[in-house]
Order: structure tokens, then C-alpha cells, then sequence
């Protein structure tokens, strides 16, 4: 098999290895921080491209806001997710008050929303708070 590339959390290197590799806890190259956490990443300005552009797992995005109760409350769920679905599927969260560039070119209506990227581009998406089950047969749906 071809490697797969893998952009750090950390220092945003872009990582190459064998897709055989990825259960192994594989570490960055550069600066040697693990390349799955088993937790979302926090998307921002300084990382988005990198993360879209340099990323063969597809890219699962929850866009939410503190300020709602949905978003808090599918938050755990989210998390449980990364635990359990990393390194086939990348995590991470926008803060869509914080970036609200990023939600306009995203064109974010309501939250909180989902949208899943392969190698950059948007591929889906679905909006409202899921449950665990629900999540993982959506991403099922999606062929994940």
C-alpha cells in the first residue's frame, strides 16, 4: 500500500507512512509529538490549510459555539468519537465565534454541524447534535 499523509497537531509537519502504521501511536517526524491524541483538534486560522491540505484520513469537523446548549451538550459525544474512531477518521472542532471566517467560507447556517473532508474537500455534512449511535451510522453512510 501507498503511505497515507498525516499532519501533525502539534507543529502542522506533514507526515508520511504506511496506513498499516496508523494503530501503531506513529509520532512526528519533526517534532516528535504523537499524531493521534484520541481527542478532537482544535481548528484555527493557523492550521486549517495545513490539516485540509496535508491529511489523506478524512477530516470529521464539528463547528460549534460556547454560547450553545446543543453544541455543549454534543460535545462528550464528539470526544467518544475520536476515542474510538482515530486514526481511521481525523477529529476537530471550530469555534465558529472565534473564526467566523472560516464559518462564513464554510457557509455555517446553524450549529452544531458536521462536515466531513477527504483530501480537502467538503464531502458532507449534517447539522444538529447526534447521538454516539447516530454518529457512527452517519459516518457509515458516508462510506468512513
Amino acid at each position: 500500500m501507498s503511505p497515507i499523509t498525516v499532519t501533525c497537531p502539534t507543529c502542522t509537519a506533514a507526515n508520511r507512512l504506511p496506513p498499516e502504521r496508523l494503530g501503531d501511536h506513529p509520532k512526528c517526524g519533526r517534532c516528535k509529538g504523537a499524531l493521534f491524541a484520541g481527542q478532537p483538534l482544535v481548528i484555527d486560522d493557523n492550521n486549517v490549510a495545513a490539516l485540509l491540505r496535508n491529511t489523506s484520513i478524512p477530516l470529521l469537523v464539528d463547528c460549534w459555539a460556547p454560547w450553545c446548549g446543543p453544541c455543549r451538550n454534543f460535545a462528550p459525544v464528539f470526544e467518544a468519537a475520536a476515542l474510538q474512531l482515530e486514526p481511521r477518521l481525523r477529529f476537530a472542532k471550530l469555534d465558529t465565534e472565534q473564526h467566523q471566517e472560516l464559518a462564513r467560507l464554510w457557509d455555517i447556517q446553524s450549529i452544531p454541524t458536521l462536515l466531513l473532508f477527504r483530501t480537502g474537500r467538503e464531502v458532507a455534512r449534517v447539522s444538529g447534535a447526534l447521538t454516539l449511535t447516530q454518529l457512527k451510522q452517519w459516518l457509515l453512510q458516508q462510506a468512513v
